[in-house]
């Protein structure tokens, strides 16, 4: 059973900057693309960032040009860094990861942004 485990959350005034990682029980480039997802009180959740098994990445709309994300082949982590935070940033962050057709969730962290 594939394991993803979410850390760095918490809380952060808007216009600062918090990394979240999450580490998986398989070397993370078994995966065939992993991604960060959020979920906001009373809303869905939405695909914040991926990266796909050849390095390619993509991002939502709302965090183009704030967030990245990146692998750390060192810590065997995909972490999101997220900077220029905003009170609508403030959600649960998912870590994901899909193996063939199996798709796999970590447990999440809170992020939330506030003065």
């Amino acid at each position: 059973q594939v394991q993803l485990v979410e850390s760095g959350g918490g809380l952060v005034q808007p216009g600062g900057s918090l990394r979240l990682s999450c580490a998986a029980s398989r070397t993370i480039f078994s995966f065939d693309a992993m991604a960060w997802h959020r979920q906001a009180p009373g809303k869905q959740r939405e695909l914040v960032a991926v990266i796909i098994s050849g390095g390619s990445t993509n991002y939502a709309n709302s965090v183009k040009g704030r967030f990245t994300i990146s692998r750390d082949n060192v810590k065997n982590t995909v972490d999101l860094q997220m900077n220029s935070l905003k009170p609508e940033d403030t959600a649960v962050y998912y870590c994901w990861g899909r193996v063939g057709l199996q798709g796999y969730w970590g447990q999440g962290t809170q992020v939330t942004v506030s003065s």
